[in-house]
């Protein structure tokens, strides 16, 4: 790390955090009047994995920046490397993302109009703005309680090679609106009136003749068992047609027992409806599909009357379990954002709701008994030594009232959307993190024991305490936390799981809803924990069968077992959960754990990092027995970015994940359709050389597929459906669908052309029918429109868009397209202007704005002979 004050430049120290002893403060600096900015010097910084890139500090004020009496916070995701212990200022790592700035004895402070920069380099590289700095405030000496947010602050866009390029070798510095368009050119515009009206695709889809019209309100009869779909869709097609007088055409809910629980069978003729089931779950998955033959512009108020395809469908999903993830411990995703996702879920047929409610950010959700975890592990925000709540993540920033750092459902919140999704066959999932990523809950019980043992209480206080208070252990976690597992060696780690867990439990038959297994947790505990506590040394020495801290982590998830197992509950777990470490030829590795292959583990196989050597792990765990759920990165981490660009949020360190990952995924060989690696490049048949393949028996276990999003760069509602959407219409359609005939034949050149033609009629159904309808439900969502692939060949400009159906708009003039720009419909010359490009959706919302300077097409002629 550097320092550099206008030409001279000092190395910057990096120390371990500390309590600074500074003199009060006693008329602060108007801090309106500093100008902050961030930007991305290079990538491969001394050709090594690590970048420099520098803070600019600018005084507009009319008095001097201190040279003493204040700190400056802020969170970054990356580690940051020592430097040089010279003068001016030091830099120090406080925990987690949270990093402190503050001056030495040297520094002179800023003179107004003057400025400073502060060089550093960290771990890995930068690619998009989500890399940089968040939530800086300054502390003054005299007001400690109290930090002051900056404003004024920007993150400079990259725009050099020099800045974008990752390594030796990376392949490009963005993604090109040329490469785009030639992404996009294998996708035909399919009319209309062709493309099938149930999404996901059903098992058997077939066209009668005529319609059926509504324009009164259908007379809903239903069989006993179905009665509960009849009034769900009472209440759906009042939303659609409001109240008006009943009318003449019938919609029938019959029970059928020869059908599975979620199949079922939909005819609609010009006289009516029937919607065959034998139960519930079966006949609301009916209705999602008469729904979806439903125009979308129907649901944007209420028609006189509604004219429904005549069709026949039969259908069944092809896995059992269909999920999603949401993340609201990093950042906080409120009730009104849960009740949305459920929709859209519901709609599309997926029906299990992973809740990431705790982790090292975070505990969102209310415990009875246990109140600190929601007013010490929920609240985040500024204080000296952050104990009364949670420090600042991800640019939650000082303030404990930000909407994303601090938050949580009470126990009426979450009854009410247990409630709301099992009215939807939506089961949800709750994960208590754990062992590791624990650290909300692990400070929320420190500030409990505190309290009690200040009052004399001391068996009280020690009851749920997660943690061996004589511990010496030296660790850091992946996200750079060094005190956030529980210590899995004590009593009261475990009355602490299972105090919550009967929490939870009462809460969902309150709720009616169903539980059937609890997700542990179960992820990157990091190496060097319980190594120096005296619990986990004297329980070493107690229990034979501990003989290494390796052994607690199978001590634990054993207990862990026995909990649930005494509450009929199953143990959900990441892939850690399942794993053994031992050694092979002398070197670490790990293995499936063969003491938990038959006990109905089911686990969440998330690291397939395609050239990262763990790519057949969902395999192995699935040979040796274990239950899995396809999780992984490549295809189904919703938080990396759709693509390498400097405007597009989210991380990358697993690929880029656009709509297509999902799509093309094969669940049983997705060796088979992988294309690229983790870094871009294309895949080689070298990748898969020696991975394991999925058996027969290891095919038995794959429960199904499941998306994610992790919210560290999600901050608010906007981002949260950017990020989501459209990729889940991907997962949608590959985890209800049955295999597609490109998946298995044989033939990789008549494979291809299977798949092209089934990704067009995909991407049109997305692009003319789904997307629409998003736009009208709940008053429209804010999902990603994709940038414009543009082709400039002689001056002659083409452009298309992922999705046909789309109206893409252009300019020649250099200003941004609007929905009175001219609408795209055929090449066009436009040598030597600059043209502009923004798509749009039914909303008039936007793509951002794709820009190409289209040389005159002798220049053309010029540039390539050169």
């Amino acid at each position: 790390m550097m320092f550099k004050h206008l030409s001279k430049l000092v190395a910057v120290p990096m120390v371990m955090a500390a309590t600074l002893n500074v003199q009060a403060q006693q008329t602060p600096y108007d801090l309106s009047r500093l100008k902050s900015s961030w930007e991305v010097v290079e990538n491969n910084y001394q050709g090594k994995m690590q970048f420099l890139s520098s803070f600019t500090f600018i005084n507009n004020g009319s008095n001097p920046f201190p040279s003493k009496d204040w700190q400056l916070y802020f969170n970054f995701v990356r580690m940051i490397k020592p430097g040089q212990q010279l003068p001016g200022v030091k830099l120090e790592h406080v925990n987690g993302d949270l990093y402190r700035l503050s001056p030495t004895a040297d520094f002179k402070g800023i003179a107004p109009g003057d400025s400073i920069k502060v060089n550093f380099a960290s771990d890995a590289w930068a690619v998009n703005f989500t890399d940089g700095p968040t939530g800086i405030y300054v502390v003054w000496a005299g007001q400690p309680n109290k930090g002051i947010p900056l404003k004024d602050y920007t993150i400079r866009p990259s725009t050099s090679a020099r800045q974008l390029m990752r390594y030796p070798g990376d392949k490009s510095a963005v993604v090109t609106p040329t490469q785009i368009f030639k992404q996009n050119a294998v996708i035909k515009d399919i009319p209309l009136a062709q493309l099938p009206l149930v999404f996901p695709t059903p098992v058997s889809y077939n066209t009668t003749a005529g319609n059926l019209v509504l324009d009164a309100f259908p007379d809903i009869k239903a069989d006993d068992r179905l009665a509960a779909s009849a009034r769900f869709l009472n209440n759906e097609l009042i939303t659609l047609l409001g109240k008006r007088a009943t009318g003449k055409v019938v919609i029938n809910f019959k029970v059928d027992e020869s059908l599975a629980a979620d199949a079922y069978k939909l005819d609609v003729t010009p006289q009516g409806v029937t919607i065959t089931a034998s139960d519930n779950e079966g006949a609301f998955y009916g209705i999602q599909s008469l729904k979806a033959l439903i125009s979308p512009a129907a649901w944007a108020g209420m028609p006189k009357s509604i004219s429904i395809p005549a069709v026949q469908v039969s259908d069944y999903p092809r896995f059992k379990y269909r999920a999603f993830m949401i993340d609201v411990a990093r950042n906080f995703h409120n009730k009104k954002d849960l009740l949305r996702l459920i929709d859209v879920m519901a709609l599309y047929k997926l029906n299990v709701l992973h809740f990431h409610f705790s982790d090292d950010e975070g505990w969102r959700l209310e415990i009875p008994g246990l109140p600190e975890l929601t007013e010490v592990g929920a609240r985040r925000g500024h204080t000296p030594d952050f104990k009364s709540m949670l420090p600042p993540s991800y640019g939650s920033g000082p303030d404990s009232t930000n909407a994303a750092g601090t938050g949580y459902f009470s126990r009426a919140d979450f009854i009410e959307i247990l409630k709301y999704a099992t009215e939807r066959h939506i089961r949800i999932l709750p994960e208590i993190e754990t062992p590791g990523h624990a650290r909300a809950a692990v400070k929320s019980m420190e500030v409990r024991y505190d309290r009690l043992a200040a009052q004399g209480r001391q068996q009280e206080a020690e009851e749920y305490l997660l943690t061996d208070l004589k511990d010496k252990s030296t660790y850091h976690s992946v996200q750079y936390w060094n005190d956030n597992v529980m210590n899995v060696a004590l009593p009261s780690t475990y009355k602490f799981l299972e105090k919550v867990i009967t929490e939870i439990q009462a809460m969902y038959k309150e709720a009616g809803a169903p539980l059937t297994a609890v997700h542990m947790g179960g992820d990157e505990v990091p190496h060097g924990v319980f190594e120096q506590s005296p619990a986990c040394i004297a329980l070493m020495q107690q229990d034979k069968n501990v003989k290494n801290v390796d052994d607690l982590w199978y001590y634990f998830y054993r207990k862990v077992h026995h909990i649930l197992q005494a509450k009929n509950l199953e143990v959900a777990g990441w892939e850690e959960a399942g794993m053994r470490k031992t050694t092979i030829d002398g070197k670490a590795a790990s293995i499936p754990n063969p003491d938990f292959a038959n006990d109905n583990f089911q686990l969440n196989v998330w690291n397939n990092v395609i050239g990262g050597g763990q790519e057949d792990l969902s395999y192995r765990l699935a040979n040796a027995g274990y239950k899995v759920i396809l999780s992984g990165v490549s295809n189904f981490y919703f938080d990396m970015a759709y693509m390498k660009s400097f405007d597009e949020p989210g991380f990358y360190w697993g690929g880029f994940v656009d709509i297509d990952k999902p799509f093309y995924f094969i669940p049983f060989d997705y060796y088979k359709n992988s294309k690229v690696d983790g870094k871009g490049d294309p895949v080689t048949a070298a990748t898969f050389m020696g991975k394991d393949r999925l058996t027969g028996f290891g095919q038995s276990n794959i429960r199904g597929i499941q998306g994610l999003l992790w919210s560290e760069t999600v901050t608010n509602s906007d981002r949260m459906e950017y990020m989501i959407y459209p990729k889940m219409l991907g997962l949608a359609e590959r985890a209800w669908a049955q295999d597609p005939a490109w998946a298995t034949e044989k033939d990789s050149t008549k494979a291809e052309q299977l798949y092209n033609q089934a990704w067009s009629v995909f991407t049109n159904v997305v692009g003319k029918r789904e997307l629409p309808r998003l736009d009208k439900l709940n008053g429209g969502y804010n999902y990603r429109i994709p940038t414009a692939g543009v082709q400039v060949n002689e001056g002659e400009v083409s452009i298309n868009s992922q999705f046909p159906g789309m109206v893409i708009r252009y300019t020649t003039n250099g200003e941004e397209p609007t929905q009175k720009s001219p609408a795209y419909t055929a090449p066009f010359k436009a040598g030597g202007k600059t043209v502009k490009v923004r798509v749009f959706d039914t909303r008039g919302r936007s793509s951002r704005s794709t820009t190409v300077k289209v040389p005159q097409p002798q220049e053309q002629l010029r540039n390539n002979r050169n």
